[in-house]
C-alpha cells in the first residue's frame, strides 16, 4: 500500500514539475526585470509590467541596429579586445560559442542535426558547427567538426569525423536537441502500435 502510494506522489510530481519549473524561471525573470528596470520609469507613467515589456523592447531594437554597418564594426572591434585579454577570452570565448551553437539562421547551412557511428551499431545525435576550424586542426584531411551533447547535463564533445560517418537527419535543429540532451524522453514515437 505504501509502495503505491509512493509511486503515485513521485507520478504526480514527475508530471508537474517541468510547469512549476518553468513558471518559476519566467516569474523569477519577470520580477528581476521589474526590479531593475522600474526605478528608470516615472512613477507616473509605471504599471506593473511595464519593465518587462520595456526590456522586450529593448532587445527589438538591439536587434535591429546591430543590422547596421556602424554597430557590426564596434562589435568586431569589441570582440577582438575581448580576444586579446587572457582570462576574459577564455570566458568570453566559451559563452560566445555556446550563443552561436544555438543561435540557427535560415541562410546558414552548416548547422545540421546529424548521426553519428561512434563504432558498429552505435551512433549518437550531433550537431554540423562549422567545417573551418576542422580544416584549420586537420588540412586537407576533408574532416567536419560535429558537436555532440551530453544527455540530462551541460556539455559535450566535439568530433572531428570524416563524410562517411557522418548521417544527415531528416529533422531540425531544434527537436534533435531535445532528444539528445533528454534521451528521447521529451518526443512521443508516432510508430504504430502492435495492435494497429
Amino acid at each position: 500500500m505504501f509502495n503505491k502510494l509512493f509511486i503515485l506522489v513521485i507520478k504526480g510530481l514527475l508530471t508537474i514539475l517541468p510547469f512549476v519549473i518553468t513558471i518559476y524561471l519566467l516569474t523569477w525573470f519577470t520580477n528581476t526585470t521589474e526590479t531593475l528596470l522600474s526605478p528608470l520609469i516615472p512613477e507616473a507613467y509605471y504599471f506593473p509590467g511595464l519593465g518587462i515589456g520595456l526590456a522586450l523592447l529593448v532587445l527589438a531594437v538591439i536587434g535591429i541596429i546591430v543590422n547596421l554597418y556602424v554597430v557590426r564594426l564596434v562589435i568586431e572591434k569589441a570582440n577582438t579586445l575581448f580576444d586579446r585579454v587572457p582570462l576574459i577570452k577564455t570566458v568570453f570565448g566559451a559563452i560566445k560559442d555556446a550563443v552561436d551553437l544555438f543561435q540557427i539562421k535560415k541562410d546558414q547551412n552548416t548547422k545540421k542535426a546529424v548521426s553519428v557511428q561512434v563504432s558498429e551499431g552505435i551512433s549518437l545525435i550531433g550537431f554540423i558547427t562549422g567545417d573551418s576550424i576542422a580544416e584549420v586542426l586537420y588540412p586537407g584531411q576533408n574532416k567536419t567538426a560535429v558537436y555532440i551533447p551530453f544527455s540530462y547535463q551541460i556539455g559535450g564533445y566535439t568530433l572531428y569525423l570524416d563524410a562517411d560517418k557522418i548521417t544527415e537527419l531528416s529533422i531540425d535543429v531544434e527537436t534533435a536537441m531535445r532528444i539528445a540532451v533528454t534521451g528521447g524522453n521529451s518526443i512521443k514515437s508516432t510508430k504504430p502500435s502492435a495492435k494497429d
